[in-house]
């Protein structure tokens, strides 16, 4: 059971006591390419095998809004700050049917990406951080956030051999920033890179070399979350 109550990023959410709140909540941010899934999976199994009920939520996964965002990416027509407001509605239906109330079960919530990834990606598209963080100001603050650094190189390998092209979105095409998605998916990662190094500071990140096996990369993210629990950190 943790020590000490959760914080939101503002104003707290209607009608919800923080001294509820019994679980915990550890978000993974990364790109696509640096483990967030297989990282979400080994953890749940390692926490599970540890008696803590764990759960799992990420972008686009509400019932609400999840294959309406799927269906609208198909398009390629969102501009930003329509899409920004898609994820965030979406992000607010798990908070508010998912994140709350399991959090009130003493379940621990394992977060595939959070508001962070709405706040990079509207950022380097032109949009203000502060535009989101206040719309998102009744989100919870999570325990801890890891982010998942990989190198560009790396990165650019592991998204073709996972399959075999390069996502349109994930690649930036609609900033026009290149008119040849390879070139395109490189400039885009690193300023997204750019805006997590940035935040990582801000938020509070622990960043994770990424570029390492998936059997050291979960070591060391099972040390953390294990030292967070154990120490009454939370």
């Amino acid at each position: 059971m943790r020590k000490k109550p959760f914080e939101f990023f503002g104003k707290s959410l209607p009608g919800v006591k923080t001294e509820d709140l019994k679980g915990y909540l550890f978000v993974i941010e990364g790109p696509d390419g640096s483990g967030r899934s297989t990282y979400i999976r080994i953890l749940t199994d390692w926490l599970e095998a540890k008696g803590y009920s764990t759960v799992n939520v990420g972008l686009r996964r509400s019932i609400l809004l999840g294959r309406e965002i799927e269906q609208a990416k198909k398009g390629n027509t969102l501009d930003e700050r329509t899409s920004t407001l898609f994820y965030i509605t979406d992000f607010f239906d798990q908070l508010e049917n998912i994140i709350i109330p399991n959090l009130k079960a003493g379940c621990v919530i394992l977060a595939d990406r959070y508001i962070y990834t709405l706040i990079a990606r509207s950022t380097v598209r032109g949009l203000l951080p502060e535009w989101v963080e206040n719309i998102c100001e009744v989100a919870l603050v999570p325990d801890l956030v890891f982010h998942l650094r990989v190198s560009l190189n790396i990165l650019t390998e592991r998204n073709l051999r996972k399959q075999t092209y390069f996502d349109w979105w994930e690649s930036g095409m609609d900033m026009r920033v290149s008119s040849e998605i390879f070139t395109s998916f490189r400039k885009y990662q690193r300023l997204m890179q750019q805006e997590y190094s940035k935040m990582a500071a801000k938020y509070n990140f622990i960043t994770i070399n990424a570029n390492r096996s998936s059997r050291r990369v979960s070591d060391e993210l099972k040390l953390h979350i294990e030292d967070y629990i154990a120490n009454g950190k939370g």
